[in-house]
């Protein structure tokens, strides 16, 4: 008797958790929209691109993946854009979020002393004009690539440096993938 006690309490618990995990999977679809069922993260990263993409010598899963971080997980946009939205998509006055496209990721959003950094494509196609390494040793360590010896300020690389490196991999092919831009008119002149 006292055998078979053990061995019940030792199923109860089990049990009692895959219930639990098929209630919570059967939730899922009830808290999202239906037009996100069954999109991959690349999927859904391709939907939320803002500008178009040059998929020309890319890896279309990593820009696709990548734009999933950066326009649904990193909040890159808020920093990176100025203004992050036209008075049309501001999502502070009714809008709906949409990234303003024209600006997109080209920096000038002030931040006391320190301006965002324009991490759109330079002349040679580099993000920021950084190759690969030098945006991940950034992302990993927040070496600032224009003073040398010091660090970012106020990007989070504290927090993105978390990240696989195939995440961050990810980051930085779509990056390479978005049209260059400029700031616009009324934010301050990032660094290049």
């Amino acid at each position: 008797m006292t055998h078979r006690i053990r061995v019940l309490a030792a199923i109860v618990p089990v049990a009692v958790l895959a219930v639990a995990t098929v209630a919570f999977a059967d939730d899922a679809p009830d808290r999202h929209n239906d037009d996100e069922r069954g999109q991959s993260r690349v999927q859904r990263g391709f939907a939320l691109a803002p500008v178009p993409l040059d998929l020309h010598h890319k890896n279309r899963e990593l820009v696709g993946l990548g734009s999933y971080i950066v326009n649904a997980q990193g909040a890159c946009n808020d920093c990176h854009t100025c203004p992050p939205f036209t008075p049309d998509h501001d999502p502070y006055t009714g809008g709906d979020g949409v990234p303003n496209a024209e600006n997109y990721l080209a920096g000038g959003q002030m931040f006391g002393p320190f301006v965002s950094r324009n991490i759109t494509p330079d002349e040679t196609g580099k993000p920021a004009g950084l190759t690969r390494d030098e945006f991940i040793d950034l992302m990993r360590a927040g070496h600032d690539p224009d003073h040398p010896g010091e660090l970012l300020q106020v990007m989070p690389w504290p927090v993105y440096g978390r990240m696989l490196k195939s995440d961050l991999v990810a980051v930085y092919e779509y990056l390479s993938s978005i049209p260059h831009a400029e700031h616009g008119p009324g934010c301050a002149q990032p660094e290049r």
